[in-house]
């Protein structure tokens, strides 16, 4: 497995670009092509680790037609949000790993360990594939009396901690972007979670904060509407939208983050790395063509996300890397985590910086 960021390629060397290719291409495996060949002979049921209507349950909805359309398969979405993705995880983590039950999820799943909701290390128990990324945006009502990033910076300045700001649930990931950026802006603000990408948007939108959390996906189309104004988002360039509304990138506002963009979300299916190798390759040449059709990328660059198909021994660094930074940065900033959060010793992780010399870990073996 490797990247296919941009290229619409997989590891497996028979993989081409096109849909139609995907669909119709069989892997052969001696010895297992009957047991490859009778899956799936029931649904497929992708369990999102968020709730309904944000980015993670977006892009996961939208790979299972994609998915279905290409391969012929029944595949079902459901929902069972909550504590940043623990409550999905252990539900997919309890079932048979025979790959009728995958879990939807962003960010490789990297806070659930870090805030200590399960004890499983990714690259040993779970697959990953990586479909697509997005950025982190910062949003405000129209009539906000903050019209700039500037704006919020001088009044959080003024007012530490007073200044609130929406995210999807403690210890998410625009929670943690959020905590960056501020630290980047020499600013502390007051957290604010919800249960979900959406929730928090709408927080903004209804003035609940002052501030909506979120990412770029979530917010375009109210910025799109004339709804909500764009203050900053983590993306390497400005987004210039078709009325005009620009969505600022924060490199531009912030000199000192410019090395760290683009930063954002990532999404992901996530098997139990158990399930048996054949069903994994189905699975994935699945998804590979979920991510490549047509239907998908539009999708994709009309929300702003990125395509970026990442899977096995790829898949597996980005998951351990992610994790090394979320435990950086939650341990810089466990006050306003609001519970303990183990520390890089615990989990066994290096510092970032010292992330490539250490990987791959002792012991470690690919899938296949």
């Amino acid at each position: 497995m490797k990247n296919t960021k941009d290229t619409g390629l997989s590891r497996r060397q028979l993989l081409t670009t096109g849909a139609a290719a995907m669909g119709a291409l069989t892997i052969t495996i001696p010895g297992s092509q009957a047991f490859a060949a009778g899956y799936p002979d029931r649904p497929v049921t992708i369990v999102v680790m968020y709730g309904a209507g944000g980015g993670t349950d977006t892009i996961m909805r939208k790979l299972a037609s994609e998915m279905a359309a290409a391969k012929g398969w029944k595949v079902t979405v459901n929902n069972k949000p909550g504590a940043v993705g623990a409550v999905a995880t252990k539900y997919v983590y309890a079932q048979k790993p025979d790959g009728y039950t995958v879990l939807g999820g962003a960010n490789y799943n990297k806070f659930v360990r870090v805030m200590g909701h399960v004890d499983l290390v990714p690259w040993e128990e779970w697959s990953f594939f990586q479909a697509a990324s997005a950025n982190a945006s910062w949003s405000v009502p129209i009539d906000s009396p903050f019209q700039t990033f500037d704006d919020v910076v001088a009044a959080a300045k003024a007012n530490p901690g007073k200044i609130s700001i929406s995210t999807s649930g403690t210890g998410g990931l625009w929670h943690e972007l959020a905590m960056i950026v501020g630290s980047f802006a020499g600013i502390n603000l007051k957290y604010i979670p919800y249960k979900g990408g959406k929730n928090a948007t709408l927080a903004g939108l209804q003035g609940e904060v002052d501030i909506a959390g979120g990412g770029v996906h979530e917010h375009v189309d109210l910025i799109r509407a004339g709804k909500m104004r764009c203050l900053q988002q983590t993306g390497t360039k400005d987004i210039v939208l078709e009325n005009g509304a620009v969505m600022p990138s924060v490199g531009g506002l912030i000199s000192e983050i410019k090395s760290f963009l683009p930063i954002g979300a990532t999404y992901n299916f996530i098997m139990k790395r158990d399930t048996p190798v054949e069903i994994q390759q189905q699975v994935e040449e699945a998804f590979v063509a979920a991510a490549n059709s047509p239907g998908f990328k539009e999708m994709i660059d009309k929300k702003f996300f990125q395509i970026d198909i990442r899977t096995g021994a790829e898949a597996d660094k980005a998951a351990a890397k992610l994790e090394t930074i979320t435990v950086d940065t939650f341990n810089k900033f466990s006050d306003q985590i609001g519970a303990e959060v183990k520390s890089a010793a615990d989990l066994g992780l290096p510092a970032p910086a010292d992330f490539e010399g250490w990987w791959p870990p002792k012991g470690y073996t690919p899938v296949g």
